[in-house]
């Protein structure tokens, strides 16, 4: 695992074996979801980020989610575009 520090709401650099393998570099995001108020909220923002290519939603709960996902493929902005699609707004 290899850690690196940056800011905002990208965490960490973090490869699984067959990533290294593969040369990808996944990034780990916690990021911060505003207007999520129930469980159909928590649904959404699953299945709207869950949508993106190589990448792993390792959790979601009211208000945040934690991602996994392959920098070259999911920028920031397309983290926000699918947590708007689902209705809600990621908080900088």
């Amino acid at each position: 695992m290899k850690n690196k520090p940056s800011g905002g709401r990208i965490l960490e650099y973090r490869n699984s074996p067959s990533e290294q393998k593969q040369g990808k570099i996944m990034k780990t995001a916690d990021l911060k979801i505003e207007g999520m108020t129930c469980s159909h909220c928590v649904m959404s923002v699953k299945q709207g980020l869950a949508k993106l290519p190589e990448l792993r939603v390792e959790d979601v709960q009211i208000g945040s989610a934690r991602v996994v996902f392959d920098e070259a493929k999911v920028s920031e902005t397309d983290l926000a575009k699918a947590i708007e699609e689902a209705g809600y707004s990621l908080i900088p």
